[in-house]
């Protein structure tokens, strides 16, 4: 995925069979604010081509320049570096022009029944590239987190997204090394498949859950070219490799992954999907962070080849559409978020871990209420609506709510846009650090089959 967003990953992802995500929430809340009160930013894990900031806008440009004192906008704001300074430095006067660290690290601890206890280090860096004084060129921003847990799971990540002055060009890439463990339930949206009894197992009605061992190898990048104003158009190179993938639970052959994958000729231990990647984005987002109002679109298509190295040729179609309305002049924070995001194969095979579905969109933050690819296919769409509003009138708390529905087909008779699965939820928002609208995000989701739990995240889901 081009953006990968760590706690999603381990904690959303790896949620196996009760599909419950028990984290320690409140110690990692702790621990976030403590390694907050040196001031650092903290800026989006999710790399998509940033967004303009328009000239009228409430709000200063997404930038590490020190805040101006003339905003009185921002000022008005308390995010958790001034409450931190009021914890450990009461009384002392706020310096409005006191400039900020460009990188954070903070820890990254957590457990749940499926990974054990988990111990791990991650840090996010933010930089405007060009001259002080420009308010044009976006913000570039960088990733990186190392993580072990007690039952053996190793995850390592790299991320960037790039801009160079002006705009002119945008580098957005990934680079991944894990050792996972992945739940499954089937493939389609739960309807039951008529056919034989393999197609009953794949299309897998109960829900029941297989867990999946497998070494993940990633390695991704594409460059956009500003063309004109807001719209840009990429290309790029994808490289996606697992290795010894096995289930340690099922005492049975006839798995959902093991039908699959004869029936489309993979090989059960290992595949590599290597493909070109061809984009064309149009923005007008104030803030990629947490935008007030504007557009995001993106229409990807990717071509796994052969001669590349991929296990199968496959053609496949990715779309991403958002839009943002503000719902008052005077406090612009009350928003409603629109989000639909879908996948299509228009050709060729793709492998079964690689197939669209649940959290699979490039940040891996779709279908809360669900874990990774409890719904997944060929064909997958998905969409979600949420309104975003301030708690307080300093901006430090927020709240969401959220309802969104995805379908998808099962290749067995069951097509798109025959059933929709529903799912949706409330969420608490911390402001974490107010120039970016970088917020630390608590969100508590349900879905059908008994599907619920608790997601942490720092920045929006979209």
């Amino acid at each position: 995925m081009d953006g990968i967003l760590i706690n999603r990953i381990f904690f959303s992802r790896l949620a196996l069979v009760n599909g419950r995500v028990r984290l320690s929430v409140f110690w990692k809340f702790a621990l976030a604010c403590v390694f907050s009160a040196a001031g650092g930013t903290v800026q989006s894990q999710t790399l998509s081509v940033a967004d303009t900031v328009s000239k009228d806008s409430l709000i200063i440009t997404d930038t590490l320049r020190p805040l101006s004192v003339k905003d009185s906008f921002l000022m008005r704001q308390y995010d958790v570096s001034d409450l931190a300074g009021n914890v450990f430095h009461p009384g002392r006067k706020r310096d409005p022009n006191r400039k900020r660290s460009s990188v954070t690290i903070m820890p990254n601890i957590a457990g749940n029944p499926t990974i054990g206890a988990q111990i791990g280090i991650k840090a996010v860096a933010g930089k405007v590239l060009g001259k002080d004084k420009d308010t044009t060129t976006y913000m570039s921003v960088a990733a990186t987190s190392a993580s072990v847990t007690t039952k053996g799971i190793i995850y390592f990540y790299l991320s960037h997204n790039v801009f160079t002055p002006g705009n002119k060009w945008n580098l957005q890439g990934s680079l991944i090394a894990a050792k996972t463990v992945l739940p499954d339930f089937g493939l389609g949206i739960g309807n039951s498949a008529d056919g034989s009894p393999e197609d009953h197992i794949l299309s897998n009605p109960e829900r029941k859950g297989y867990v999946l061992n497998a070494e993940f190898y990633s390695f991704r990048e594409k460059i956009y070219k500003q063309i004109k104003g807001n719209i840009f158009l990429g290309a790029g190179v994808s490289f996606d490799v697992r290795r010894n993938i096995h289930d340690k639970i099922s005492t049975t052959d006839s798995t959902p992954y093991n039908i699959y994958s004869d029936r489309y000729g993979f090989d059960r231990d290992h595949y590599f999907a290597n493909g070109l990647l061809l984009s064309a984005a149009y923005t007008t987002r104030d803030n990629q962070n947490n935008a007030y109002k504007g557009i995001y679109a993106d229409a990807s298509l990717r071509f796994n080849q052969r001669w590349l190295g991929s296990s199968k040729n496959a053609i496949q179609l990715t779309t991403d559409f958002r839009k943002y309305w503000s719902l008052s002049r005077r406090d612009p924070a009350h928003v409603i978020a629109f989000w639909n995001w879908g996948a299509y194969l228009l050709g060729g095979a793709l492998p079964y871990l690689e197939l669209p579905g649940t959290a699979k969109d490039p940040g891996g933050r779709s279908g809360r209420g669900y874990t990774i690819q409890y719904f997944k296919s060929t064909q997958y769409f998905y969409s979600e609506t949420e309104y975003r509003f301030p708690v307080l009138r300093n901006k430090f708390l927020s709240g969401v709510a959220f309802v969104n529905v995805q379908s998808a087909n099962d290749e067995m008779g069951t097509n798109l846009f025959d059933r929709w699965q529903p799912g949706g939820g409330l969420g608490l928002r911390v402001l974490f650090n107010k120039s970016t609208r970088t917020n630390l995000c608590l969100d508590y989701a349900f879905g059908k089959y008994g599907r619920k739990g608790f997601f942490l995240n720092l920045n929006e889901t979209f």
